[in-house]
């Protein structure tokens, strides 16, 4: 259970610094993450970090891929963080 809880606030870690990085990378003209890799890292976890990247960084908010599937994984994600950290 806490390698559970570890992985899910790592991958949102993860998915915080990856919105943080290609908002940089558009900003200054250089190699993009490509949006199936932040989409795929949002899936497998980091969906909380990844959706509040795109508020924080106002990045991908317009693309309805990301407006849509973040927020709906962020939702999943924080339901099941909520029941393993409350249990």
């Amino acid at each position: 259970m806490i390698i559970l809880k570890f992985y899910l606030l790592l991958m949102s870690i993860i998915g915080f610094l990856l919105m943080g990085m290609d908002k940089l990378f558009a900003k200054k003209d250089m190699y993009r993450i490509p949006e199936r890799t932040l989409i795929l890292f949002a899936i497998l976890g980091a969906a909380i970090g990844s959706f509040m990247g795109m508020l924080l960084f106002r990045h991908k908010t317009r693309k309805a891929k990301f407006f849509i599937t973040l927020p709906l994984f962020a939702v999943v994600y924080a339901a099941l963080s909520v029941y393993l950290f409350v249990i």
